[in-house]
């Protein structure tokens, strides 16, 4: 039920949206902000990829148990 729930709240949101909108769309600031934060995004993720990738013959070593310890996982050269 809860995954129902979940699943039909956006739909729901947007309902309510266009309601309180009365179909008139988004305002231009409301706009100008999604974009911002969609190209921050994709920024943010190529970044990501950049920096933390190990490249096609790196080998990442997940974590694990050393004596009793956690190891953290990390990405290491071949």
């Amino acid at each position: 039920m809860l995954e129902l729930a979940l699943f039909l709240a956006p739909f729901a949101a947007y309902g309510l949206f266009l309601l309180t909108t009365r179909g008139a769309g988004p305002s231009v600031p409301a706009l100008v902000a999604t974009l911002a934060g969609l190209a921050v995004l994709g920024g943010g993720l190529v970044w990501f990829g950049v920096e933390r990738g190990g490249g096609p013959e790196a080998v990442y070593e997940p974590a694990h148990l050393e004596n009793g310890h956690v190891v953290d996982g990390r990405i290491s050269p071949r």
